[in-house]
């Protein structure tokens, strides 16, 4: 045991070591100076502003560590947890998520560990607090894409104004980037400054439906494709997609009223047994504690943990309820 704390506390100094390069360190010079002035160069040839150029460019590295970059392009999931807290509202690289998540990982297997007799307890231990910041980034990302759809049906009504005043469509998209409040207003700025420094309309609306997962923006986009190779009214189809919006998201509402109750109940069951469980632990701690000093205690924990959070995702499917 005594081995097995030395090499996992090595492990941590390790991690934290590698975690400060990753924060302070700035990689290559010279590669960064390149990326500037390619970037300055590129913004001069189409005739822009060069500070939006520079925020055009997206960032593709994984980790500002060069050596770590090229091992995480190995895989395929480190460019989609890179999506995945870009649409968070991120500015983090994904080799940093993981680092948190690894230190806060050992670091807590490390604590249950010492206070607690069996390995496999401080382990999901450790694993649940690993996943914390995952949690937490998933938790943003929802609030945000939430927020863009609520507010979505705002900006198709001022793009529907703008298109009736005889505005061309590419002036709505600048005149909601100005007008709206985030996340609606950053990143119709990007699909604007994407079709005016160069890229066609259709790939720019593409990259909005690949960064905002929503099946709205899937509509909106499909809607505005099919009217330019067909033809009719945009107005009307931007009013429409706004309706149907606003009709699904009051259907929702109701939906969430009528579930009050249900999801209540179901998040009493979830954090009854391990309230019951802390209680008991400081009213009476000879009574729980033969969980810790029986051998098979941790056994009859696991297995209630398990069976805990099965019971929790099939509560969670009955009362989430798809609109």
């Amino acid at each position: 045991m005594a081995l097995l704390i030395s090499i996992l506390t090595f492990a941590v100094v390790a991690l934290v070591f590698v975690l400060v390069w990753m924060f302070f360190g700035t990689g290559s010079t010279q590669e960064v100076v390149r990326r500037r002035f390619e970037s300055v160069r590129k913004a001069e040839r189409r005739g822009g502003d060069k500070s939006l150029a520079v925020d055009l460019l997206r960032d593709e590295m994984l980790s500002g560590v060069p050596a770590i970059h090229r091992v995480l392009l190995q895989w395929a999931w480190p460019s989609r947890m890179r999506d995945f807290l870009s649409q968070a509202g991120l500015k983090i690289k994904p080799a940093k998520l993981l680092m948190i998540c690894g230190i806060l990982a050992v670091g807590s297997y490390l604590i249950a560990a010492h206070f607690l007799p069996h390995f496999l307890i401080a382990f999901f231990i450790g694993a649940g607090t690993g996943l914390i910041p995952i949690g937490v980034v998933a938790w943003m990302r929802k609030r945000r894409l939430r927020q863009f759809e609520e507010h979505f049906p705002e900006a198709l009504d001022l793009l529907g104004r703008a298109v009736r005043a005889g505005h061309a469509f590419t002036t709505g998209l600048e005149m909601i980037s100005k007008e709206s409040t985030e996340p609606i207003a950053g990143e119709f700025r990007t699909t604007f400054d994407e079709q005016n420094f160069g890229l066609p309309l259709r790939d720019a609306l593409l990259n909005l439906a690949e960064r905002v997962p929503l099946i709205d923006v899937r509509f909106f986009v499909t809607a505005l494709m099919i009217q330019k190779e067909t033809g009719g009214n945009l107005a009307e189809i931007l009013d429409s997609l706004a309706h149907v919006i606003r009709d699904r998201f009051r259907i929702y509402r109701e939906v969430q009223t009528k579930t009050a109750q249900g999801r209540l109940t179901a998040g009493i069951l979830i954090a009854l047994p391990p309230f019951m469980m802390f209680v008991l632990g400081i009213v009476n701690p000879h009574y729980i504690g033969v969980l810790f000093s029986d051998p098979k205690g941790p056994t009859v924990l696991i297995v209630a943990a398990v069976l805990q959070i099965i019971g929790a995702a099939l509560l969670w499917k009955i009362i989430h309820i798809e609109v």
